[in-house]
């Protein structure tokens, strides 16, 4: 039960039902945010896409939603990412730009420092905001994107931040609840120095308010075990000059922005969160936004980090599922910690069928599982299309094997995959996924990750081996099922008096004109049947 009433079958609807019980007026705010501190991966979806589908299931209510995307790009750079990516998304490690100069801008705001890679930006903080703006419209998701630092130099924050200075003994004594280390000089606001440049390294000195302007000085700071150096300058600073702390700056954009709804990630919850709820409510007197906290999820086993290097892009997927596969991912419960295993994307790709079945009539699943995909399926692809064809995954992998575009088209016939009359436009759809899961073979290096050969090698084979092999495509004309002619495969070596290896070795020959491959009878059974009987026969 969520606080206002049943579940739904689509965790979004029950978040509307929040964000709907408080009456909030047209348009209805969504709002996550990122800090471009290096290449956007996969993780940083989470706040896009759950918002995503929070304000879908508004906006199929009837209401008007604004679907905001903060870019914390006045944030400052804490530490040298060890990779990079390019206005192309090709990914490079920092020795590929200028480290050096990279690293004279430690403590300096991202929306200060220079585009690493050039002139393509204007800063590092739009070079990287870019990226995760073009991941998004890759995945077709409208987001409007807004910067940071734009809403501090336009004045946006300027009330905000005079109201919690005016009001910095209660601020201090708020976030004493939640943080250590919070002294009688603590003053909430960041500004940026004048001289240098670097943020981290200003400690406020005084404030005046009827000025809107902080006095500071710049001095030495340790950060992540690293010092940064102050430059010593002494200044003034006004309130568009510099920053509040995230934990005072997040609850302050629920203000600026009139945000209904913001989800997060459960390290949020332990920490900001509880803070930026105090805050909201005893200092700056608005109601927090309805929340959605969400678990991380790893890939291959790995936390993502743009920081550290591991990532795993948008494009990056997008080379091997569907982009509505990767909506779908998003699309479950997002309290449920995942893993995303590139090893077995398959896996997740025949989910996704199964899922898109379900929708149309065509597959079975349990209660839930039905009413989830008739609630969220509309929401998942960009349109609903019934006559629509999804290769089975490995079907399309085993498709990928063959250079010859005809053959696919003639294989993917035979096996009931693909519509003997289909238009042109829906045969080239289709085979997009053999083309994307051929990728995943070479990716992977796995079973699939072999070149089938179109047209029959001249294979020469011993009296026994031939016997055996017209032995075994009588058994395929009477069977399909891949376990059965592997099993056969030894009972004819048996039978033949054959090394089981030499006759398993003709058979490669055969499709691969290699000695080895993927497991042979399972893979014969993922064939075109009338396929593998001719080039059985040496026919085809």
């Amino acid at each position: 039960m969520t606080a206002e009433g049943p579940h739904h079958a689509f965790w979004a609807d029950d978040i509307a039902d929040e964000i709907e019980a408080r009456e909030p007026t047209d348009p209805i705010v969504v709002k996550g945010a990122v800090s471009p501190s290096g290449i956007p991966h996969i993780g940083h979806l989470n706040e896009i896409l759950r918002g995503y589908y929070v304000a879908a299931v508004l906006r199929d209510r009837g209401h008007e939603v604004r679907q905001v995307f903060t870019t914390d790009d006045r944030d400052a750079l804490r530490k040298l990412p060890r990779r990079l990516a390019d206005a192309d998304w090709n990914i490079v490690d920092l020795g590929a730009v200028d480290a050096a100069a990279l690293g004279e801008n430690l403590g300096v705001p991202y929306s200060d420092i220079p585009d690493p890679f050039g002139d393509c930006h204007d800063s590092y903080g739009d070079h990287f905001t870019a990226l995760l703006a073009a991941a998004a419209a890759r995945l077709d998701i409208p987001v409007e994107v807004v910067a940071t630092t734009d809403l501090y130099e336009s004045g946006a924050f300027d009330d905000v931040v005079h109201d919690i200075l005016a009001n910095a003994d209660r601020a201090r004594e708020i976030l004493a609840r939640h943080q250590d280390h919070v002294d009688d000089d603590y003053v909430p606001f960041m500004p940026n120095c004048g001289s240098c440049g670097r943020q981290l390294t200003t400690r406020v000195t005084g404030v005046d308010l009827d000025a809107d302007t902080v006095d500071y000085e710049c001095v030495d700071v340790t950060v992540n075990d690293q010092s940064i150096p102050g430059c010593g300058h002494r200044g003034t600073a006004g309130f568009r000059e510099g920053k509040l702390p995230w934990r005072f700056e997040w609850p302050a954009g629920w203000q600026v922005l009139e945000v209904d709804h913001e989800p997060f990630g459960k390290d949020h919850a332990e920490g900001s969160w509880p803070s930026g709820v105090d805050i909201a409510e005893e200092l700056l007197g608005i109601d927090p936004p309805v929340p959605l906290v969400y678990e991380w999820f790893t890939v291959d086993g790995e936390a993502l980090s743009s920081s550290s290097g591991v990532v795993v892009t948008v494009p990056e997927l997008l080379e091997l599922v569907d982009p509505a596969v990767l909506r779908y991912f998003f699309a479950k419960d997002p309290n449920k910690q995942r893993n995303l295993d590139l090893t077995h994307v398959d896996q997740l790709v025949d989910e996704f069928d199964r899922f898109e079945r379900r929708y149309f009539g065509a597959a079975d699943g349990t209660d839930q599982e039905m009413a989830f995909a008739e609630r969220a399926y509309p929401f998942v692809v960009e349109t609903v299309d019934p006559d629509r064809v999804r290769l089975p995954y490995r079907f399309a992998a085993v498709l990928g094997m063959v250079e010859d575009r005809d053959l696919q088209v003639r294989m993917a016939e035979n096996e009931g995959h693909l519509p003997p009359d289909a238009a042109p436009a829906v045969v080239e759809a289709a085979l997009a996924r053999v083309d994307r899961a051929r990728r995943w073979a070479r990716r992977e290096d796995n079973a699939y990750n072999y070149e089938l050969q179109a047209t029959c090698p001249d294979v020469e084979l011993s009296d026994a081996e031939a016997a055996a092999l017209e032995e075994l495509a009588a058994f395929v004309e009477t069977t399909h099922d891949g376990d059965a002619i592997q099993a056969r495969f030894y009972e004819l070596a048996e039978e033949y008096d054959l090394p089981v290896g030499d006759l398993f070795a003709a058979g490669y020959r055969l499709f691969f004109d290699d000695t080895e491959g993927p497991r042979l009878g399972e893979f014969l059974g993922e064939l075109d049947q009338t396929f593998v009987v001719d080039r059985l026969r040496r026919e085809a």
